[in-house]
């Protein structure tokens, strides 16, 4: 059998169809292009964040001292010295020693390499009258108590913030007159400062690990630093009493996820001429070359003591009636 198609054309086609398109254009020629098509919400990239609550930047560290500078060798023998003898335990104190270290009557020892004298101020104990010659080498005087004895003060113990403070009055410091031009190295200077025991008795308080110090020669901080230190103040001049302390706190804040045990909150502070001028968190943000502060965090015993090179003429005052800063 063949197979005939039907009459017609295929009924698409045709008009009996019963279709009617819809009146207009397609849709999509008229109207607004679809959410797809429309461009990404815009971010409000312009708000600034709220910085304040950052911690600061870290200080930057010089290279090298404006004034005096050590040597390469002195510096790697300072640190041969401290590999030999790392830091003491917090040591207890009989109670006339305890004693003694709260009322600050200081005995006084200096470095084999100090060339000068040491006098104790008549009559009151506190005061310590000290000269050395221009020979004299880099130098340090400390006291045979410590300032801060880590089992009898911490506030951990205590409860209660401690704070170590001593200032030195300064009569003379090296050459006399107006400073030369250019200016050269400088001849003296004094530094003061706080250490863990032991300490090498040759370097200057900063320079070495468990210390710190504010130098008069550039006016610089140094916190186990052994270069150029860290901008802070003005250097020191003949006239001025500067003093140096820190204060204990019980910590304000919980331990960070990364740390331990919880450590004291620790300000130091500089006074110039019973003024506070300047301070710093010893926690502060450091650059990553920069070694820590191990030994001055309040769990160790801590000395005041006060560096010295050239020919100067100073006062060390120990106790609170004869300094120029009241707390």
């Amino acid at each position: 059998m063949s197979y005939q198609p039907p009459s017609g054309p295929p009924p698409i086609y045709g008009s009996s169809s019963g279709y009617a398109s819809p009146p207009g254009p397609p849709p999509n020629h008229d109207k607004a292009p679809s959410i797809d098509n429309a461009p990404p919400p815009y971010h409000d990239w312009t708000v600034i964040p709220d910085t304040s609550t950052l911690p600061p930047p870290p200080a930057l560290s010089h290279d090298f001292s404006t004034g005096a500078n050590a040597t390469g060798d002195e510096a790697e023998r300072g640190r041969t010295w401290c590999f030999l003898f790392p830091l003491w335990s917090p040591r207890p104190m009989s109670s006339e020693q305890l004693q003694a270290a709260r009322a600050q009557n200081h005995t006084l020892i200096k470095a084999e390499t100090y060339v000068g004298d040491l006098l104790q101020h008549n009559p009151g104990p506190g005061i310590w009258k000290c000269w050395t010659f221009a020979g004299c080498k880099d130098s340090l005087i400390q006291t045979a108590l410590p300032n801060y004895s880590a089992p009898a003060d911490s506030p951990m113990v205590t409860g209660r913030s401690k704070m170590i403070y001593f200032e030195i009055k300064i009569h003379s410091v090296g050459r006399q007159g107006p400073p030369p031009s250019p200016p050269e190295t400088a001849d003296a200077g004094v530094a003061i400062g706080f250490f863990a025991p032991p300490y090498p008795s040759f370097r200057l308080p900063g320079w070495q690990r468990g210390s710190l110090g504010v130098h008069s020669d550039d006016g610089r901080r140094y916190v186990n630093n052994t270069d150029g230190g860290l901008d802070f103040t003005q250097p020191f001049l003949a006239g001025q009493t500067v003093g140096l302390g820190m204060t204990f706190s019980i910590p304000r804040n919980p331990p960070a996820y990364d740390v331990q045990e919880n450590l004291l909150d620790v300000e130091v502070f500089f006074t110039r001429d019973g003024r506070k001028q300047g301070s710093w968190d010893l926690h502060e943000e450091m650059d990553q070359d920069q070694e820590g502060v191990q030994g001055l965090e309040g769990n160790y015993d801590l000395f005041p003591a006060v560096g010295v090179w050239g020919g100067c003429d100073f006062e060390i005052r120990f106790q609170e009636k004869d300094w120029m800063y009241r707390p």
